[in-house]
């Protein structure tokens, strides 16, 4: 379905991003991983995805904290696949303090990885996507985009931000062939989730397994992690025809955590 295009996934060595990476390559779409650790494995693992379609796979390793280097990361996009045609902002980090002792320089870390490195992506991939009149935005927020936790203000306010940044390009493009959307995950059990379950079970004296129950008890009623494979099919959905007037929603994949 997608083949021919391009999908730049930020954040993408690993966990979500790396399922995403991997559903869009088996629809045949080359791929621009980006990252830090391991590149070679998921590099060979999106490269598998996509094998049957001949799929090329790229890597650049911009720090999406900073502007200048989020500008060479699409200049490389341009240089070696042409552009870019799906953009997936995924590239996330946290920090979990009550407000009067959150390190400043914490909050100034999330609000630009979390947040700001969306708005860089974006104003720099519409106008090629504008250009084409075909171009998918997919950013991927997080239930605490749509709810608050206490100890997380830093994440809740860019992941709520991101949501913001979402409808108002949704609708400065709602009339090209370019859609917007943001995926709201609930707990996935990624490398960002499972060092939070690690030190809540370190804190609390009981084991990782008893850890994860109390975790997904608390905010998940469905009692099961959200997993990548299933955020990367919502992803090709968003891809698909069938989404062409799917503009500007915040879809949240989240076990019930925000119905209740």
């Amino acid at each position: 379905m997608l083949k021919g295009k391009t999908a730049l996934v930020t954040g993408s060595t690993s966990g979500i991003g790396l399922g995403i990476a991997e559903k869009l390559a088996a629809q045949g779409a080359n791929i621009i991983l980006n990252g830090f650790g391991d590149v070679e494995a998921p590099k060979a693992s999106v490269m598998a995805a996509g094998q049957a379609h001949g799929i090329k796979v790229g890597y650049n390793g911009a720090d999406m904290s900073k502007p200048a280097e989020i500008e060479a990361l699409f200049a490389y996009a341009q240089a070696e696949f042409g552009g870019i045609d799906i953009l997936v902002n995924n590239a996330g980090i946290q920090f979990v303090a009550n407000v009067e002792n959150f390190p400043i320089e914490k909050w100034d870390a999330i609000i630009a990885i979390n947040l700001s490195s969306a708005f860089h992506t974006m104003r720099l991939a519409v106008p090629g996507m504008r250009a084409k009149n075909w171009g998918r935005i997919i950013n991927l927020a997080s239930a605490h985009g749509l709810v608050a936790s206490a100890g997380k203000s830093a994440y809740v306010a860019a992941k709520h931000g991101l949501l913001g940044l979402t409808k108002a390009v949704a609708l400065e493009t709602a009339t090209t062939g370019v859609t917007v959307n943001a995926i709201c995950p609930g707990w996935v059990l990624t490398p960002l989730v499972q060092k939070q379950i690690d030190d809540r079970a370190a804190k609390e004296g009981i084991s990782v397994d008893q850890a994860k129950k109390e975790l997904l008890g608390e905010k998940q009623p469905s009692l099961q992690f959200v997993t990548p494979e299933q955020l990367g099919d919502l992803a090709v959905f968003m891809c698909s025809p069938g989404a062409d007037n799917v503009r500007g929603v915040a879809w949240n994949v989240d076990g019930g955590w925000v119905a209740q």
